[in-house]
């Protein structure tokens, strides 16, 4: 069968980042796509009672799986590096060792979070009417950790071989699957929440599956091997000084989100409302510029594998050009649609106090896309080089940002504040990574 991978150490830089992002920015719009169809399916079929049981949960969700999620991607860092290295040996090596560590680190997880789920509901002040329905449906999402690792990891596998095309392939067949298993569940097992949680789950699982065959199937390097297959201390070592700080730094970045919401709660419901779509609207617009940094990584640590600096370098260059040229177009879209935009998630009842600050909101933080579009190329390149642990400093930045713009906001900064919040972390982020992957860079420099 015809080998699929990609040499990104060789070629135009700005060339293979297009083509690679793309596949990632489709992925990301499927995966939104699917969640706004989850959220309707709920609410409509099951009630305004369990979409508040969903919504409850969303700050613990985003705190577990986004550590799993990064953790898996992490593990695909040195996968990439022998990858371009052109090392089969060690690149199997770190592939099985990645495997289970992703085993290892699943269970435990999946067994620890579904023991606490209710007791942390509690301590987040879950109302009590949601309470068990919260409850029942994260314990589910929980017992699929295994599946969101794994998937995370065989993604990255697969994108460490310069395929991203096909993990894209998949999600979309894993979300479509996942929405009609969300109305059997529903609709025809009466599951309620439980049913898609499940859903959820089984789509997820599904994703892993195509991933596996299509690496088996199609990518030389990937077949078992009992030598390889052997767990290494040496290379689990290395799995997990990358990949669980990558973790680390998705968990972080929740504890700011939610430190930043303690705040926006504060200044009552306009607001909360507000500021909840103008950030949905924002997520939307934000989403191609952290599939280019997923991009980033692949591309820095197969280049950093090979000792490509050089490519390392213009490759930064060329997506930070076309970070630019997206946040300019994202920047005037919101310019001319914000009205509308508004509206259309809002509808006609909102209140004019509600849509005003939601523009305001719009208007504000589009002018820093460039920001966070910078941001993902820098931390990403951290990342691909390997250096996970600085990057969490990165996230940590990021936090002190939010906490103090949400300081600033309850101390008289207003409405402002809140908006700038987010900028405010993204520029901190930024200039710790910009800094250090310009010092990395000198070092290696001929």
């Amino acid at each position: 069968m015809p080998n699929v991978t990609t040499d990104l150490t060789m070629g135009r830089p700005l060339t293979q980042l297009l083509r690679f992002s793309v596949p990632l920015v489709l992925g990301s719009f499927v995966q939104q796509l699917y969640n706004f169809a989850d959220t309707v399916v709920v609410g409509r079929f099951v009630g305004p009672d369990a979409l508040g049981a969903v919504g409850a949960t969303y700050a613990l969700n985003f705190l577990v799986l986004g550590f799993a999620q990064g953790a898996g991607i992490g593990f695909g860092i040195p996968v990439a590096q022998r990858f371009g290295a052109h090392d089969e040996e060690g690149f199997r090596r770190y592939l099985w060792n990645g495997a289970w560590a992703s085993a290892v680190l699943s269970i435990v997880l999946a067994v620890a979070m579904i023991a606490a789920a209710r007791p942390l509901l509690v301590l987040l002040g879950t109302p009590a009417d949601l309470l068990d329905m919260a409850t029942i449906y994260i314990v589910v999402v929980f017992a699929g950790i295994p599946a969101t690792l794994f998937y995370n990891f065989s993604a990255a596998v697969l994108r460490a071989v310069g395929d991203s095309r096909h993990p894209f392939i998949f999600l979309a067949i894993s979300c479509v699957v996942n929405v009609g298993l969300d109305l059997v569940f529903i609709l025809v097992f009466d599951m309620g929440v439980a049913g898609s949680a499940l859903g959820d789950v089984l789509g997820t699982l599904l994703s892993v599956a195509l991933n596996c065959w299509w690496g088996f199937s199609r990518v030389p390097w990937v077949r078992v091997d009992r030598a390889a297959m052997a767990p290494s201390a040496r290379h689990l070592r290395r799995l997990c000084v990358i990949g669980l700080p990558m973790g680390f730094e998705y968990s972080v970045s929740a504890v700011g989100a939610l430190a930043m919401q303690g705040a926006i709660n504060s200044f009552g419901t306009v607001t909360v409302t507000a500021q909840t779509t103008g950030e949905k609207i924002r997520q939307l617009f934000t989403l191609p510029m952290e599939s280019v940094g997923m991009a980033v990584a692949s591309y820095a640590g197969q280049n950093y594998g090979a000792r490509r600096f050089d490519r390392i370098r213009a490759g930064i260059r060329s997506a930070l050009g076309i970070q630019l040229v997206y946040c300019a177009v994202a920047w005037l879209a919101i310019f001319l649609l914000k009205g509308a935009l508004v509206g259309f998630v809002l509808g006609d009842g909102a209140s004019p106090a509600i849509t005003s600050e939601a523009v305001e909101y719009l208007s504000v933080i589009s002018c820093f896309f460039i920001l966070h579009g910078s941001l993902m190329v820098f931390r990403n390149t951290l990342q691909g080089m390997g250096h996970s642990v600085q990057a969490i400093i990165s996230g940590v930045g990021e936090l002190a940002g939010r906490c103090a713009g949400s300081v600033a906001a309850v101390a008289g900064g207003g409405f402002l504040m809140i908006c700038l919040a987010n900028p405010l972390a993204w520029a901190l982020a930024l200039a710790y990574c910009a800094t250090l992957v310009a010092l990395i860079l000198h070092k290696h420099r001929p």
